[in-house]
């Protein structure tokens, strides 16, 4: 690499606008987990001692429907193994059941039962208020510009992930 000529100009970053991106969102994933938002919000849905297993109660509440357990991986980004420990755990606890899908019987589906959906809904409720709280004093539309860009982000990331071009080869 040459050396720099004093006074040259300095290519300009492609990605500078980015740069300040960055840090706000490990400043936000730190305030996040040391402020154990997550595990309070696990506490108080009354499955501490099972915080991996919550994301799968998570997974079935916001899909409204039974899932497979390759399904419930996807939308937590983990691999199948992990989510079948986790509904194996659900199940001993009477929170998950299995049941037949109708499109193909040697398939089982993972649905909460009454207490599985009642913990998901405590927990839900922990971490919206949470989040309402904080944003409060918010305008209305900038709660709604949060919303927006924030499905966005997450939308294009997870899609961007799956392809598995995640080094920024294209």
């Amino acid at each position: 690499m040459p050396p720099e000529t004093p006074g040259a100009p300095v290519p300009e970053d492609p990605h500078s606008g980015l740069l300040a991106v960055l840090p706000r969102i490990t400043q936000l994933s730190a305030a996040i987990t040391k402020g154990r938002l997550v595990e309070r919000a696990t506490e108080h849905a009354g499955l501490a001692r099972e915080r991996p297993a919550m994301g799968v109660l998570v997974s079935l509440r916001t899909a409204g429907a039974p899932l497979r357990i390759g399904e419930i991986a996807d939308r937590m980004q983990v691999v199948g193994p992990h989510v079948t420990r986790q509904v194996q755990i659900l199940e001993k606890r009477g929170l998950v059941r299995r049941v037949a899908d109708p499109h193909d019987r040697r398939v089982s589906l993972i649905e909460p039962t009454g207490a599985g959906t009642e913990a998901a809904n405590r927990y839900a409720t922990f971490v919206l208020g949470w989040f309402a709280e904080t944003l409060a004093d918010w305008p209305q539309q900038d709660r709604d510009d949060l919303a927006r860009l924030l499905a966005r982000l997450a939308d294009d990331v997870t899609a961007r992930l799956t392809r598995g071009d995640a080094d920024g080869d294209d």
